[in-house]
Order: C-alpha cells, then sequence, then structure tokens
C-alpha cells in the first residue's frame, strides 16, 4: 500500500517530469494513460491477487508419497536490482518493483539517467513511502551502472537495449545471477485480406506514433499486399491530419525525441533509407521533433530494416503472398510484439500458428500489454522471461519443492534400503511410478 501512495499521491508530478513529453494538459493523457494508470492497475491487481499467489502449490503423488505434503513454497529471491530505460520511466521501473516487492525481495532501482527529472523524482519520493532498509535509488550513467554490476545480486531485472543487455550478461555471469531482460526489436505489423481499412489506420497510427514511437512495442514496419496498401494510405493521412493537424509541430499531443543523439540517429536513419517519403518528412532539430513519417518503395535490406526504429517512422512493405511476409518475418530476430490485422480469422491464425513472438494481439497495438493477467516478456533477441501480474511475482520468486514426511510407510520405504534384489527394484519402480496412485483407486 505504500508504492500504492507513492504513486497516486504524485500523478500531477508524473506529467511534469516526462520532457520529451510536451508539457501541455492535453499532452499529459499520454503520460497519465502510460505512466500512472497501467502502474496503479498493476498495484490493484497485485494486492488482490497476492494471497494466492502466496498459496503452496500442491502437487500430484504416487503411492510412495501418498501420505506426505508436497507442495511448492515460494520465497523471495533476496536482493535484486532493477535498471530502468528513459521512454517509459516510471512505468518500466515501478511495475518491476511491484513485483519484486510483492515477492518478498529488497530492491535496488536504478533509474535512466537519460531520464533525469524522473530520477531525480524517484529518488525523492522512494525514502518518503518505502522503508530505506529495504528499498534505495542509485543515480548515474554508464560507467556508475558498470560498477554497479560488479556487487553480487540475486537477480536483475533490465529493460532497454541489446547492447547494453549482453554487458550486463556478461557481469551477471560472474555470480551466476539470473537476469530478466525485457528489450525490444522490430515489431512487425502484418496486414492481409478482407479489413476494416479505416478502424486499422487509426490503430496502427496510435500505436505506432503514441510518444513519438518510443515504443518498444511500437509497430516497427508494415508487410502488406498493394491493395491493402493503397487503401492504407489516404486512411493513414486522414487520420494523422485528425490527430495532430495539419502541422503536427504545433500540435500539444505529439511527443518529441527523448534527445540530441536519438534524434540524429533517426535522421540519419530516414536518409540512407531508399523508400519514398509519403508522409510527413519533417523535422526541427532545435526542437527535436520529426513528424510523423510514412515511407513506401521500402525493401528488406534498407537502412530502415536493419535495426529498431525506436522513433516515429513508419516503412511499409509490399508482399507477394501472406506466406512471403512470413517468411521475412520468421528472416529476422523474434520480435517483442507482432500485430496481425485481419477480418479473416484465417489469416490471423496462420500469422499466429507460423511464427514467434513475446507477445501477439490481432487488429491492434500494444493494448497487449496493459492486461495484468497476460505475460509481457520477449523471446530469444527480444528478451528473456516475462513479467506482469502472477507473472512479474514469480520472475521475483523461487519455486522450492518442498516434501513433509512422517514415519509411516517405513515398509514401503524399506525397499530401497540394502540388501537389493530384483523384486525389491520391480516393487520400488511400481510404487515411484506415477500411476501407483491410480493403480489403488
Amino acid at each position: 500500500m505504500s508504492l500504492l501512495s507513492l504513486h497516486t499521491g504524485r500523478t500531477q508530478y508524473q506529467c511534469q517530469h516526462l520532457p520529451f513529453k510536451c508539457g501541455s494538459a492535453s499532452k499529459q493523457f499520454e503520460a497519465v494513460l502510460s505512466e500512472v494508470d497501467i502502474v496503479i492497475n498493476e498495484l490493484y491487481y497485485a494486492i488482490d491477487n497476492l494471497s494466492s499467489w502466496l498459496k503452496p502449490e500442491y502437487v500430484s503423488k504416487n503411492l510412495a508419497t501418498k501420505l506426505d505434503d508436497c507442495f511448492v513454497q515460494r520465497q523471495p529471491l533476496g536482493v535484486v536490482l532493477i535498471i530502468g530505460p528513459w521512454n517509459y520511466p516510471l512505468q518500466l521501473l515501478l511495475i518491476p518493483l511491484v513485483a519484486a516487492i510483492a515477492a518478498g525481495n529488497c530492491v535496488l532501482i536504478k533509474p535512466s539517467e537519460v531520464s533525469a527529472a524522473t530520477d531525480s523524482l524517484i529518488a525523492e519520493l522512494i525514502p518518503k513511502y518505502l522503508s530505506q532498509d529495504c528499498y534505495a535509488v542509485v543515480h548515474g550513467g554508464a560507467e556508475e551502472t558498470k560498477a554497479l554490476l560488479q556487487n553480487r545480486f540475486d537477480h536483475i531485472f533490465y529493460t532497454g537495449s541489446q547492447t547494453v543487455a549482453r554487458s550486463i550478461m556478461q557481469a551477471a555471469s560472474i555470480h551466476l545471477t539470473p537476469v530478466t531482460l525485457e528489450l525490444g526489436g522490430k515489431c512487425p505489423c502484418i496486414i492481409y485480406g478482407k479489413i476494416d481499412i479505416t478502424a486499422a489506420a487509426r490503430r496502427i497510427a496510435w500505436a505506432k506514433f503514441f510518444n513519438a514511437g518510443q515504443s518498444c512495442v511500437a509497430p516497427d514496419y508494415v508487410l502488406c499486399s498493394p491493395a491493402n496498401r493503397d487503401a492504407l494510405l489516404p486512411e493513414l493521412r486522414k487520420v494523422l491530419e485528425n490527430f495532430y493537424g495539419k502541422d503536427p509541430q504545433t500540435c500539444p499531443d505529439f511527443s518529441r525525441i527523448v534527445s540530441p543523439r536519438h534524434w540524429t540517429r533517426l535522421m540519419e536513419l530516414l536518409g540512407k533509407s531508399s523508400g519514398k517519403v509519403v508522409l510527413g518528412g519533417e523535422s526541427s532539430q532545435e526542437d527535436k521533433y520529426i513528424a510523423p513519417t510514412v515511407l513506401v518503395d521500402v525493401a528488406e535490406d534498407d537502412a530502415l530494416m536493419q535495426e529498431e526504429i525506436f522513433g516515429p517512422i513508419l516503412p511499409i512493405l509490399t508482399i507477394e503472398s501472406l506466406e512471403k511476409g512470413i517468411e521475412l518475418i520468421n528472416r529476422k530476430e523474434k520480435p517483442l510484439a507482432l500485430y496481425a490485422f485481419s477480418d479473416e480469422s484465417s489469416v490471423v491464425n496462420t500469422v499466429l500458428q507460423n511464427t514467434s513472438s513475446g507477445g501477439f494481439c490481432s487488429n491492434d497495438g500494444i493494448i497487449h500489454m496493459t492486461l495484468p493477467s497476460l505475460p509481457f516478456g520477449g523471446v530469444g533477441a527480444s528478451g528473456w522471461g516475462s513479467y506482469h501480474g502472477r507473472w512479474g511475482f514469480e520472475a521475483f520468486s523461487h519455486r522450492r519443492a518442498v516434501m513433509l514426511r512422517g514415519w509411516a510407510l517405513e515398509r514401503l520405504n524399506g525397499l530401497r534400503y540394502p540388501p537389493y534384489s530384483e523384486d525389491k527394484l520391480s516393487w520400488l519402480r511400481w510404487t515411484a511410478s506415477p500411476k501407483s496412485s491410480c493403480s489403488l483407486m
């Protein structure tokens, strides 16, 4: 409840500490939605379900263990380190913190130095609401994080880039520390067959350009047939004007790029692309602004297809068939999320059954990760492990196997003692079989 007080009591401050999201009242909409409410929902979900998560999980038994109590006990891992990113500096720090606290751990929290204002806010609030004996905040950049990782932790939870994740894994390996890695990658959005193109355009545009595309689960690129592309483009044009007006730079609802370095990286990618800009393309270095931008005639080997974009740039690639689109997706690393848009359930199921990704959502984007009863996490290069709800509690818990035995059935137990015999072995194998308890029914 202390963490709930921390978060709910500072909602208005939260919005002021996201400098790359404009400071207007209307811009607070995205901040509240992505940084405040989602964490509060996670808190309430954990509070409502924690008692059931903590209960012993009784398991099936065989004849040899029929009179024993056999169950799985959840235990805290110990002292855990949570390293947060800059793009959602509260959500992606506090939701893992909820899980770690629910599991009973002590936590060292390392916010991103890029979101310095939020870093300071976290450092101010954590000691006010949580015990300083169990929870602490560490500041600093790459060098401080490197020094921090020389210490031994019982678990490390990291959200960020694959490059940094490799360094964290290397450091963790020295102490054999388990890790949870929430990374990213190029999240595909495949459109095929019959579709409500107007609704699809709205949902794709919202998911892509929310927070100026700086979301690890934002659609990174679109795959569609030429016919679907030709239907989508005019709808996207209308949707973007409806969302952000004729000049998105003056719209209070459109975010900015987090830093000059990230702005430069995005503009270099855009400059190297051989695709044709059909929507947007305007930018301002001083304002760290890049307009919602859509490109067509993008090839698989294009610069925009070689790394996660993480910005308001959306390349559209045409595919000859659904199978060709799936093949393209499967040639790349497994993504954190995959989106399939179609009115035809056969299309959605074909994509679902023939691809692998951390999460999957049909006919929408991002929404799947807002439900605390679903696990959120990657697979392969997009991450290891998952969290949210029960899944986060499990990530920060040790599942201890427990068998409580008495002194009954000693004659049966005696089958395992020397001197050995063929008869003893035969009986012992039968009593240890999962089928043995059923045989007595």
